[in-house]
């Protein structure tokens, strides 16, 4: 199965009281890169959220959003005894210079600012983990089915791109058997019209014609290029029909010796129906080469 670097997921918290959303998105890198954000109080999570992602994607930049519903965040109150200690001494000693008789209660310290305060609880990572896990989960499973529906779309155009390619194959194949028999009827068409300019009565060398054949033959054939290329081109199509792994990098190889073979077969074939087809081959080869930078 391909897979396409490029996706993204999310998921919300559970009904059963978690608080944390997650976001997963993913783009093109050479290798696997993860980034992790989280709130300060979970930095101990990091690796054990990298993990997760490293389990379910082989290659990429995948960026990872934790963010908690502060709402359903536990809050305690705490109170501030020695703030309320100040207070209470303040108070006994206004209540003596104004010559009050009602003594200082309980109930006016707690009206006074900061005494008591509600301060939301810090989270206990390990606890966390147990709800934080399955919505990660939630969302690495969104991510990877939408980079499996866009691998599909790239398999597709590869496979069209491939057939292509093994088109102008054995275009190339048909036209480089036509060569030598080609050339031969030229270079004895040339030898004939220079012997009728010269006026000299002869026959052509039909002796040297065939040495000078069987040189440009060997010169022109590209028949071991084209064995390689067909069978970069089949495990090209293996790759895309039976992997499921990571094939993106296996592809970038195959591409860059396909284009090697491709290059020779031009540089060797002295024939303009030959470097058209190798132009051709050349534009289709960068044009998967740019699909392919998105496999996995």
């Amino acid at each position: 199965m391909v897979r396409s670097m490029t996706g993204y997921g999310a998921a919300e918290p559970s009904a059963d009281g978690g608080r944390w959303w997650v976001e997963v998105r993913s783009t093109n890198h050479r290798f696997l890169e993860v980034v992790v954000r989280l709130p300060r109080e979970l930095g101990a999570l990091e690796d054990r959220v990298r993990a997760a992602v490293a389990e379910r994607v082989r290659r990429g930049r995948v960026e990872v959003l934790v963010r908690e519903d502060s709402g359903l965040r536990p809050r305690e109150a705490v109170v501030d005894t020695a703030l309320a200690r100040r207070y209470a001494d303040a108070l006994e000693r206004l209540r003596r210079e104004l010559g009050l008789a009602e003594p200082v209660t309980l109930g006016a310290l707690l009206a006074l600012p900061e005494v008591v305060r509600l301060e939301e609880t810090r989270p206990d990572p390990e606890a966390t983990w147990e709800t934080l896990q399955p919505v990660l989960r939630r969302a690495l499973d969104r991510l990877v089915d939408m980079r499996a529906a866009e691998g599909g779309r790239l398999a597709a155009d590869l496979r069209e791109r491939l057939s292509r390619l093994e088109g102008w194959v054995e275009r190339v194949a048909r036209r480089a058997e036509e060569l030598p028999r080609a050339y031969a009827q030229r270079l004895r068409q040339r030898v004939a019209e220079l012997l009728r300019s010269l006026d000299v009565d002869q026959t052509p060398d039909e002796a040297r014609l065939a040495l000078e054949v069987a040189a440009f033959a060997d010169r022109c054939d590209v028949r071991e290029e084209l064995v390689r290329l067909r069978s970069h081109l089949q495990e090209a199509r293996a790759l895309l029909e039976g992997s499921d792994g990571s094939v993106g990098r296996k592809l970038e190889f195959l591409l860059q010796e396909m284009q090697r073979e491709v290059n020779t077969v031009g540089s060797k074939a002295a024939d303009l129906e030959v470097t058209r087809a190798v132009v051709e081959m050349k534009s289709e080869l960068e044009a998967i080469r740019e699909q392919v930078q998105n496999v996995e």
